[in-house]
């Protein structure tokens, strides 16, 4: 009988030790005199960088590898230490909580290019009681080979959804390529017949094969007038290096031959791997007709994506209507994340909550 507390005094002070070990790596890593367990890892200035070498000292102070993305969804020194108490991974749900809530439906936001669920600034100021969760890509954490279609990532992400929802309505919003992936959820979800109270498209372009071919060419004006006035901005030496970016950016795998690799686990290992898979199916993916009502939130500067989504996504849906907001594609959900979190929460206030 006396065997039980023992084993839990051994146990408590294996955790400890972790903790303590997890406390100096975060120490080091985050550069930071003092760290709580239950302090968050982004919240203390922690980003995609920070985590891959976090996760390289893990390996090398405890001997075990973990994904970076782990950080995802232990992004705390206790959370951390209780995943490392077990011997493998659990299973882990392409939802990732971004933002609690006590009102169904939840909210979800489909990942862009890359896979990454990285709208926690977003959804925290998306001001209602629903939960909002960000989409996750499989492949992200490096264990599993991503998608290359998004029927099949629809398909994914709509089985994993009946353990988190069992019912509608559903609330869908996807930021640039994400939109594509939200669309196609909502198709499918319309299909069967199941409510749809909300489809919210930010910023989203299917490949530019899919455009007429007067858009097309005015597209590739556009981009090279956007490139010309950046570089005009720039002294010369910058602006040359500006315009060999692109050459660098194909050229990668060559220049890196015989340099140290980062780890197969890292974020930039694992994103980079997700992204090329995401390009590949948005090459191949071609919207259908949506029998019901899209929401198009726009940038009010764009210098790479079409000005106005009306001539391409009208055609492609019962009803849509558009609205535009600060920034540009990046800056939109960057800096102006505010302007598109209160744009979001009418949306949601005026589909579900009836006001």
């Amino acid at each position: 009988m006396q065997c039980c507390p023992g084993g839990s005094a051994v146990k408590d002070q294996i955790n400890q030790s972790t903790v303590d070990v997890l406390t100096e790596i975060w120490q080091r890593v985050l550069q930071q005199p003092s760290i709580h367990p239950d302090d968050n890892f982004f919240h203390l200035g922690g980003n995609d960088s920070l985590a891959d070498k976090l996760f390289a000292e893990i390996t090398q102070v405890l001997g075990r590898e973990l994904p970076s993305a782990t950080i995802f969804r232990a992004p705390t020194i206790a959370s951390l230490s209780t995943l490392l108490a077990k011997s493998t991974l659990p299973r882990f749900s392409p939802f990732v909580p971004l933002k609690a809530g006590v009102r169904n439906p939840p909210i979800l936001i489909t990942h862009g290019v890359g896979g990454r669920a990285s709208f926690s600034k977003l959804a925290n100021h998306i001001h209602t009681a629903h939960p909002v969760y960000g989409i996750q890509a499989k492949g992200v954490d490096g264990m599993e080979d991503p998608y290359e279609r998004i029927e099949d990532m629809a398909s994914f992400y709509l089985e994993e959804l009946d353990r988190l929802q069992g019912q509608g309505p559903y609330i869908l919003i996807g930021y640039s390529f994400g939109g594509l992936v939200a669309l196609e959820m909502a198709q499918r979800l319309s299909s069967d017949e199941k409510k749809v109270a909300l489809l919210v498209l930010v910023d989203t372009y299917p490949d530019p094969q899919c455009f007429p071919l007067s858009q097309r060419l005015w597209l590739v004006a556009k981009r090279a007038r956007g490139h010309l006035a950046e570089m005009k901005k720039m002294p010369i030496r910058t602006a040359f290096a500006y315009l060999a970016r692109g050459l660098k950016h194909r050229l990668r795998s060559a220049a890196d031959h015989g340099a140290t690799k980062p780890s197969r686990l890292s974020l930039a290992q694992t994103t980079a791997r997700v992204k090329e898979s995401d390009f590949r199916a948005m090459a191949r993916y071609r919207p259908r007709f949506y029998k019901g009502k899209i929401r198009f939130v726009r940038p009010e500067y764009n210098s790479y994506l079409p000005n106005n989504p009306t001539a391409l996504w009208k055609p492609l849906a019962s009803e849509l209507e558009v609205e535009t907001v600060p920034g540009d594609h990046l800056g939109m959900v960057g800096e102006h994340f505010e302007s598109l979190a209160a744009v979001l929460t009418r949306y949601v206030q005026e589909s579900i909550d009836g006001k």
